[in-house]
């Protein structure tokens, strides 16, 4: 029982607590009205500490990351500090909002082997440095394969390259993946003399677009587009003038060339049935369909082409790619029949023999077999007529570190260069100059392939015969005076332009002729040449056996041109000129010399038949649909003769092909042999759109004068055989 003195002194307590509480509230509440008390400063959080790679090569960088969160009220500067092995290497500072977070990230070498610790804030971790192999390794990588070239956000991408050791004792290299010039992995690898080993990475990537791949020295390219999409793919052949062509896609208008990612499912495309201008129609698309319409399922990516009848000229080359047929490029365009080589006075015309032999290069990722055997054809598409006589396949193995490129053709040049394969180094140089005829630079149009061309005009739209506009590149390759080789790896294309144009320039020289101006010898379409500086300084020309050649048309090919010992003087400038629209999207150098290869031809097995049906006015005895593999296994002047319409199937069996050795690369060209005219070669000059006259390989041109006749006689079996197909005059 408390006493009444203790019960008055718990009640002032009391009272005095509530007073001192009531104070309190009264200043907290007044200090909060005038603002005295502020949101939280700046906490930060560090967290998440990432090393990668944790285990690399001297000298590659490491990549460091955390992650740094604000968890007070207010923004503020975190700085990062990074220490190694407890020696200061950098700091960042990074700004951080208010219950946000931010990534940081280091970069780090070193130039010792040996364990590292890492160490920022209290966040640690490792990582070793092991001593790099040598980086003249015996070991080549080749086969550079990125499967799928086109993936959805975050799904794998796997890399593989074949590592093959060359020398004759154990090595030891360091395989480098690099994603857009990034460093991202290393793999040491370690093989016994003549041994193979594929070497393999996977990664993801959470960023949409086109990337490049570079394992060391090798290049390649994916595309990451969004989940559920696949890159729809769609290009007109030959281009347009326009530059593109218009056609609807669910019947929405668009433009070629199409290259979209869509969402999966089914799409209808259609082209016009005619180009532009009425006259040439559509012919069919990449799968053989001659509908201008058509509808796919987009489940893949899907690349689809649409041929119409216009452009090109010669005939078109398709592999079998183990889908369906790829199409590669226009062949033999030097062996159109009607080149004129020069005038004279009187207005009588020489012509040039042409020469109809071809060497093209086939992707070897697009060469599939099909049945044992890799299949090509070889399509009239135009209208025109052929006259097919030999066809093979050349099988080149070559050095995995070296490219091999053929030559062009030319009726002048030294039949020792025509055709012969080259090795050529990956690291090849560029020229110190470039200029065109306009004084304009035009380095950066051939220092890389990219599909973008020089300028250039045909020289058919000079303003008067006796006037003609050159298209002239001149290059300075720079100090070659060590060079015991010299090669220009060219990739180039020439465009006929109009045949209009061509009737119209050539009419030219006709008026001359008549009213006795034109000098003996004119030439109406002077082929390509190439000038040196000599001693004094000026330009000279080079041998003519060792002239520039002339591109193929329609589609750019790469090509060599060998300069070795063309310079009189340590001046390595170079002047080409064409008088055709001939434009350069890339000129390299190349020093190496000319290394190994082994060089296997297949012959095939021949079939003709019709891919589809034609108006064409082509008349005469061509050869019958069938079996025609005897006429192809040589060029002595028995043709495969066929029209507009008609295909060539060339079967190349690879039974007998030996397997590709350790450390070597295969690639593939397809040698032909073939003349071909059209509609418009007549001019009054002696032969209309017939198969008569029949061309032969020693003839000094065509059309040919008596007494040079086609050697009948001789041949006789064959043109009663095979050439009974005979097409009359509607």
């Amino acid at each position: 029982m408390h006493s009444r003195s203790g019960l008055s002194k718990l009640k002032a307590i009391f009272l005095i607590d509530i007073l001192i509480v009531a104070a309190a509230a009264g200043f907290y509440f007044y200090f909060q009205s005038q603002g005295g008390f502020l949101p939280k400063p700046a906490i930060f959080v560090i967290s998440d500490l990432t090393i990668s790679p944790v285990e690399a090569d001297l000298g590659e960088p490491i990549a460091i990351g955390l992650n740094v969160t604000n968890v007070g009220e207010t923004e503020g500067a975190y700085v990062a500090n990074l220490t190694i092995n407890n020696q200061f290497r950098e700091n960042q500072t990074i700004a951080v909002p208010p219950g946000e977070s931010r990534i940081v990230e280091f970069s780090a070498t070193d130039t010792n082997e040996g364990n590292f610790t890492v160490r920022v804030g209290d966040l640690v971790g490792s990582y070793r440095i092991r001593a790099a192999p040598p980086e003249a390794s015996s070991i080549v990588l080749s086969s550079l394969a990125i499967t799928p070239r086109e993936a959805w956000v975050g799904n794998p991408i796997n890399v593989t390259v074949v590592a093959s050791n060359q020398g004759a004792e154990a090595d030891r290299l360091s395989v480098k993946l690099y994603i857009d010039d990034k460093f991202s992995e290393a793999k040491i690898i370690t093989l016994d003399p003549g041994a193979s080993t594929p070497v393999e990475f996977t990664f993801n990537l959470t960023a949409e677009g086109s990337h490049k791949v570079k394992v060391n020295t090798l290049f390649g390219t994916f595309k990451i587009v969004p989940i559920g999409t696949y890159t729809l793919t769609i290009y007109l052949t030959p281009t347009p003038d326009e530059g593109y062509a218009e056609f609807t896609l669910n019947g929405e208008k668009q433009r070629t060339p199409y290259i979209v990612a869509l969402p999966e499912g089914q799409y209808t495309i259609s082209f016009p049935s005619t180009d532009t201008t009425g006259t040439h129609p559509f012919l069919y698309w990449e799968n053989g369909l001659t509908s201008p319409t058509r509808t796919i399922t987009l489940n893949k990516p899907t690349i689809l082409v649409a041929y119409y009848e216009k452009g090109d000229s010669c005939p078109s080359l398709f592999v079998w790619n183990g889908t369906g047929y790829s199409y590669i490029s226009e062949v033999s365009n030097h062996g159109w029949l009607g080149y004129i080589d020069y005038m004279n006075s009187d207005g009588s015309i020489v012509f040039y023999r042409n020469y109809p032999w071809d060497y093209i290069p086939i992707d070897r990722n697009l060469l599939q077999t099909h049945e044992g055997s890799y299949t090509v054809t070889l399509a009239q598409m135009w209208d025109e007529i052929f006259y097919l006589d030999s066809a093979y396949l050349a099988v080149v193995d070559h050095p995995a570190d070296a490219e091999v490129y053929s030559t062009m053709v030319e009726q002048y040049l030294d039949p020792n260069y025509m055709g012969k394969i080259y090795t050529v180094s990956t690291n090849r140089s560029t020229p110190v100059s470039a200029y065109n005829e306009k004084g304009q630079n035009v380095l950066p149009q051939i220092s890389k392939i990219d599909d973008i061309f020089t300028p250039g005009i045909n020289g058919i739209q000079s303003t008067s015969w006796d006037d003609i506009q050159w298209n002239t590149l001149t290059l300075d390759l720079g100090d070659l005076s060590k060079a015991k080789e010299i090669k220009l790896v060219v990739r180039a294309v020439v465009d006929w332009g109009d045949g209009a144009d061509y009737n119209t320039w050539l009419n030219q020289f006709f008026d001359t002729a008549y009213s006795g101006q034109l000098p003996n010898g004119t030439q109406v379409t002077p082929p390509p040449y190439m000038e040196v500086k000599a001693a004094n300084g000026s330009w000279v020309s080079v041998p003519w056996s060792r002239q520039f050649p002339l591109p193929s048309s329609g589609v750019p090919r790469t090509f060599v041109v060998d300069l070795t010992g063309l310079f009189p003087t340590n001046d390595y400038q170079v002047r080409i000129n064409n008088f055709w629209n001939v434009t350069f999207d890339y000129i390299g150098i190349d020093t190496s010399p000319q290394q190994s290869t082994v060089i296997q031809k297949i012959y095939p097995q021949a079939d003709l038949d019709q891919w589809f049906s034609t108006t064409s006015d082509s008349v005469g005895n061509f050869t019958r649909y069938g079996d025609v593999t005897e006429l192809v296994l040589e060029a002595d002047d028995e043709f495969v003769i066929g029209r507009q319409g008609d295909a060539v199937a060339l079967e190349f069996p690879t039974v007998n092909l030996t397997p590709l050795a350790a450390g070597m690369a295969r690639d593939y060209f397809f040698f032909v042999n073939c003349w071909f005219k059209d509609e418009y070669g007549n001019w009054g000059f002696g032969f209309g759109f017939s198969v008569e006259p029949l061309p032969f390989q020693s003839m000094s041109g065509f059309p040919y004068n008596p007494p040079e006749n086609y050697p009948y006689e001789l041949h006789s079996n064959y043109l009663a055989e095979y050439n009974t197909r005979e097409i009359e005059p509607f």
